[in-house]
């Protein structure tokens, strides 16, 4: 395998252009000083904040010195991710981030000072002309407050902050430091050390053998330490209701909700309308067991390719090309801004020596957004290219619309521009293919999205609901319990066609996200909205557009519910769910007439 190249070796228009964030170091350390200053000024208002001038001057500061931190930190950690070996980066970054804690402590009085006003006095901010660009923030402040609790009450839940993390961070040693799998045989029968990430590529195995082995050999591991992860995922359970009754939430979940201001009905919406369409996820079984002509579908059978490898070589230029051409429904406006990022050193394209793995989009404001790739030139990484310019493209359309405030938008509607553009690459290339194999790869890589994003994080998300009933009625959430639960949503889940292994009854022990509680049901939700706009967009066309259009430039200038509806996609009804269900629908019916011919 040929040697990583250096970063100075690699071509000076394929790396991402970091200098229109500051030209030089100087500038940085110029601006770090400029925020030191700002953080020292910052107590002059402390205990002040009873007029609407000092409120103003005060949250003029926050700004300001916000934004300084966020254009320090961002440029010091994408300096260090060109060569994380680098220690000139490893400082600045250090530093960045030393100053950002520093920054957080000198402005942690704001808050809790605007909660101690009365209900009158904050009210008449609201209201106030000389605040309005600060209005979202106060309302925001003022719905958290019948949460808030007294300050001998607050410090002591501070306190207990360090105890509530205790069960995420003993599951996280116990699951990537203790664990150990035994050896399962690999395609060419040699003993290979079972691991996390070689795991999915045994369940992709084309030997059937190969998948059984490693699928036993993984639960079997879980299963020898269930009575600990049981009592780890117990107590992080039980500090959920602690903390929901803490602060007089009716449930974990409506607590988790609460900060994004979500109603429930958007979970409960998700689970109840997916169980309605469960019968396409049999039909997409009845069809895997068909492609992989088995007797029976076992769970370790849900990963197998159903068709051979289908290779598709394209390079960076092409997939640049493919992706702009997959766009043009957005209109010219997005292609534009679409053209600027790939031509204007938005993008940090190839690997090399000491690079941070993995792809991104990051930036701040004021300056455009940037991608960090790994890229090769497989069909893969031009998703990944489409993925990263649909969150830049998001992040540009908010800068250039909002006042830095209202820019930031919630990791609730973070992934539907990723996922949208997805969404349109995966039609462009289904409408264009005309090979039968080609088009099969394409479809079963969607529909198992669909799978993997839509059906299985709803079926997280409904376990983690039942297991916060269970816990809130005061039943003790024991190994054998959460077993029988989990096993029971496969069954319901992946139906009467498929043999229901006993050892995914241990799935529930290896899911590092039921330590985030509720958080799963936000990829699903973001899929969903995604393709819905998707569809929109391609059967309405321009009034679908300009909706989408405006979504973006939205940014965070509202609650994210009431950004997604204003732009045609409802998500507290089911109906977006219901655009991607008919949508998965399509593509199984495509699938099925494909598959005489291949």
């Amino acid at each position: 395998m040929s040697k990583l190249p250096k970063r100075t070796e690699t071509a000076v228009e394929t790396r991402w252009r970091l200098e229109d964030l500051y030209e030089n170091e100087q500038m940085w350390e110029k601006e770090y000083e400029a925020a030191i200053k700002l953080i020292q000024s910052a107590d002059q208002f402390q205990g002040k904040l009873s007029s609407e001038e000092k409120l103003k001057a005060c949250f003029e500061l926050e700004d300001k010195l916000s934004l300084y931190v966020e254009r320090l930190y961002v440029y010091s950690n994408m300096r260090h991710h060109e060569d994380t070996a680098e220690p000139k980066y490893q400082s600045l970054s250090e530093k960045a981030k030393k100053l950002s804690v520093q920054a957080s402590e000198a402005l942690s009085f704001i808050t809790p000072e605007i909660l101690s006003l009365s209900d009158e006095q904050l009210e008449q901010f609201i209201q106030a002309k000389s605040l309005a660009d600060y209005r979202l923030t106060l309302e925001e402040m003022r719905r958290q407050k019948a949460h808030i609790l007294s300050k001998q009450e607050e410090a002591l839940l501070a306190q207990v902050g360090n105890i509530s993390s205790s069960p995420s961070t003993i599951f996280s040693m116990l699951n990537n430091a203790d664990l150990k799998f035994p050896k399962v045989k690999n395609e060419q029968g040699e003993e290979v050390e079972l691991s996390h990430g070689r795991y999915i590529q045994f369940l992709e195995s084309t030997n059937r053998d190969v998948r059984k082995n490693a699928f036993e050999a993984m639960y079997g591991t879980y299963g020898n330490l269930k009575n600990t992860i049981a009592a780890t995922l117990n107590a992080n359970v039980t500090k959920n209701v602690f903390y929901a009754n803490a602060r007089k939430f009716d449930s974990p979940l409506e607590m988790a909700l609460y900060g994004d201001n979500i109603p429930k009905e958007v979970y409960t919406n998700l689970i109840g309308t997916i169980h309605d369409h469960l019968p396409l996820m049999y039909r997409y079984m009845d069809l895997r067991k068909k492609l992989l002509q088995v007797d029976e579908l076992h769970m370790y059978d849900l990963f197998a390719p159903l068709v051979d490898e289908f290779d598709m070589k394209i390079t960076y230029n092409q997939a640049k090309e493919t992706v702009a051409a997959s766009l043009k429904p957005l209109g010219e406006d997005y292609l534009q801004a679409l053209q600027e990022g790939f031509d204007k050193g938005w993008i940090d394209v190839y690997e090399n020596e000491g690079k941070r793995s993995g792809a991104y989009s990051w930036g701040a404001y004021g300056t455009h957004p940037y991608v960090l790739l790994n890229h090769k030139d497989n069909l893969n990484s031009m998703f990944t290219l489409t993925h990263e310019m649909g969150h830049a493209l998001h992040t540009y359309y908010a800068d250039e619309t909002q006042k830095y405030r209202d820019a930031q938008y919630t990791i609730f509607l973070a992934e539907v521009a990723s996922t949208l553009n997805e969404a349109l690459l995966m039609d462009y290339l289904l409408n264009k293919s005309t090979d039968v194999k080609e088009k099969m790869y394409l479809l079963t890589y969607y529909a198992d999205q669909f799978r993997t994003t839509v059906f299985r994080q709803t079926m997280f998300a409904e376990f983690e609901l039942l297991i916060h009933d269970k816990a809130q009625q005061g039943e003790a959430l024991t190994p054998q319990l959460l077993s029988d639960i989990y096993y029971d949503l496969n069954v319901k889940y992946y139906g009467p066609n498929v043999v229901v292994d006993k050892d995914i009854a241990m799935e529930w022990a290896r899911i590092p996200h039921f330590y985030t509680s509720f958080y799963v049901y936000k990829y699903a939700t973001g899929f969903a909205a995604a393709t819905s706009f998707s569809k929109q967009i391609l059967d309405e066309g321009t009034p679908a557009v300009d909706r989408y259009l405006n979504f973006l430039k939205s940014g965070g200038n509202d609650f994210s519910i009431n950004i997604l509806k204003n732009a045609g996609v409802d998500m507290s009804s089911p109906e977006p769910i219901k655009q991607a269900m008919s949508v998965f629908e399509q593509l199984i019916e495509q699938m099925e007439q494909l598959t005489s011919q291949l």
